[in-house]
């Protein structure tokens, strides 16, 4: 089973494609220009030089948010194109759960963290046991010191890994608020993976936990600011 998994949930998109056994292409790219730009020239690009076609795609792969409103759209709305065009199904990867997999039996919960403007994040709170990611808090936008306050509770004043954009964001009131309890993942870590998306994604097309194209949609978890305007006119 071949699937192809896109990432555009932050700048630091991407995309991954992969079989059972093997990681066979994965690019990422930080970079100003927006996925809308770049995002079917880099699957074209990786399809190319990895010698597959679309039609040997299996299924699907999209990371659902939560995380940049457009990009977020942009990932969905291109799966979803492959899916009329080809027919294959689509799985669907919360963003959150796809960073803590950087971290495979990590002793400690792993806490990941993007940043949601406003000085916010968007967090999750997961364990490990065995093979399985747990979550301890489900994703959500929050003050950073409102969430570590709220993770601490949860894991016993344990110590904690982070990784995303916004643990390196609010790194200082993470330090203020756990010390030397705070473990902070590596640059490389730190980032979202298509790859991470491609190995959720087949796991869950094993499991034939297959997403509705039509009804599919992006884990927001907040308002965008043009529906608060929006709101405030009505």
């Amino acid at each position: 089973m071949k699937i192809l998994a896109i990432d555009t949930s932050t700048m630091l998109g991407g995309i991954a494609i992969m079989d059972e056994s093997l990681l066979i292409a994965e690019s990422r790219l930080n970079v100003k220009a927006t996925h809308s730009e770049r995002l079917m020239t880099e699957i074209e690009h990786c399809l190319k030089q990895s010698g597959i076609k679309i039609s040997d795609i299996d299924v699907f792969a999209v990371a659902t948010g939560p995380g940049s409103f457009t990009g977020l759209r942009i990932g969905l709305s291109t799966v979803k194109g492959f899916y009329y065009a080809t027919g294959k199904p689509i799985v669907s990867v919360p963003t959150l759960e796809a960073l803590a997999w950087h971290f495979p039996y990590s002793k400690y919960p792993v806490c990941t963290m993007l940043d949601a403007r406003k000085k916010e994040v968007y967090a999750a709170l997961f364990k490990w046991e065995g093979e399985n990611l747990i979550r301890l808090m489900s994703e959500t936008s929050a003050k950073p010191e409102e969430f570590l306050h709220n993770s601490l509770s949860v894991t016993h004043d344990n110590k904690l890994v982070f990784a995303g954009e916004g643990a390196a964001l609010y790194r200082d009131k993470i330090i203020e608020a756990m010390g030397e309890k705070a473990i902070f993942a590596s640059p490389e870590k730190t980032v979202p993976s298509p790859a991470n998306v491609a190995v959720l994604g087949l796991k869950k097309a094993k499991a034939g936990e297959f997403s509705e194209p039509a009804s599919l949609t992006p884990m927001y978890i907040r308002k965008s600011e043009a529906e608060v305007k929006w709101s405030k006119i009505r």
